[in-house]
């Protein structure tokens, strides 16, 4: 019958046979004495041989028998050729495909405007952007990494809130151009659909319920009407080609405010969005060096452009 060896215990034994001692083994593996004896005896069960003997004259030590000495520098070969395979794995982990997974919306507003500065800091890595509007399996389809946006919490994965954001109305400058302001009760409103039924999710109800505590003429508003769109991104392209007034989320408006795009209206009134930005991933595989550096570069890119304060 083959006799079944443990990798574990081939470590307790080529360290204890160093160091002539259980508990000094035992040190270096971070393991107890008793741990690394019972290893050395599961060995010497399969093999059908003591493995050490003991002198007491003077101070006790382990001494390995003629057998183990012969043995040491196959043993000793064949555990660095481990380490320096489970090297090659780790620094292969860095490079290869990286899948991403993004709503359609904040993968065109703000991922693909910036992915360039990863890929020149990682260009080992080449990413699979999937973008989903909906959850999905992150085991079933083999997705490693993705920004959500939501409440925090996703079965299954961890997260790590990355932006916060702001809500506020925009509209095109040739809808605003020659006014002073406008209108709320006399323009086209366009609502955003992407998240129906999502709780937290912000509505124009939602935004003129607070606002118009300050503003009064903004409770004439009526809401039951105008566009509606099932795309965040496509909400602000409809704004940019002036249909009409949207309530934009400051993660997806941002880059177009900066470039004159978009114009923000009432600038006075603040609207923190309940939701956030999360990075997301499976627990299991945090310490994968791509992953990591994916996630990194988020936050990192986050940081470095203040994004995570509203605008």
């Amino acid at each position: 019958m083959k006799k079944v060896v443990y990798l574990n215990a081939l470590r307790a034994l080529e360290a204890s046979a160093r160091h002539q001692s259980f508990s000094a083994a035992a040190e270096e593996l971070n393991v107890t004495p008793a741990a690394v004896g019972q290893l050395v005896r599961s060995l010497e069960n399969s093999v059908g041989l003591p493995l050490f003997y003991r002198k007491t004259s003077g101070k006790s030590r382990l001494i390995p028998t003629k057998t183990v000495e012969l043995a040491l520098p196959h043993i000793r070969a064949g555990l660095d050729n481990l380490a320096k395979g489970l090297a090659q794995l780790q620094e292969g982990s860095n490079s290869g495909m990286l899948t991403v997974t993004v709503s359609p919306a904040f993968a065109a507003k703000w991922l693909l405007p910036r992915i360039d500065r990863f890929q020149g800091l990682q260009p080992d890595i080449d990413v699979r952007l999937d973008t989903s509007a909906k959850s999905i399996d992150f085991a079933v389809q083999d997705v490693d990494i993705g920004v959500r946006y939501g409440a925090g919490v996703w079965a299954g994965l961890l997260s790590e809130k990355l932006m916060e954001e702001e809500i506020y109305p925009v509209c095109s400058p040739q809808l605003l151009q020659g006014k002073n302001a406008l209108d709320l009760t006399q323009e086209m409103l366009i609502h955003d659909r992407s998240m129906d039924g999502f709780i937290g999710f912000p509505s124009w109800d939602d935004w003129l319920a607070q606002s118009s505590l300050t503003n009064v003429a903004l409770t004439k508003v009526d809401t039951s009407r105008g566009m509606q769109i099932n795309n965040s991104a496509a909400v602000l392209q409809a704004v940019i080609d002036g249909h009409g007034i949207a309530l934009a989320r400051s993660v997806m408006a941002r880059d177009d405010v900066a470039a004159g795009r978009l114009v923000r209206l009432f600038p006075e009134i603040t609207f923190s969005s309940p939701l956030a930005y999360y990075v997301v991933y499976q627990a299991e595989s945090a310490n994968m060096a791509k992953l990591k550096a994916f996630r990194d570069w988020l936050f990192a890119e986050v940081s470095s452009t203040h994004e995570n304060k509203f605008i």
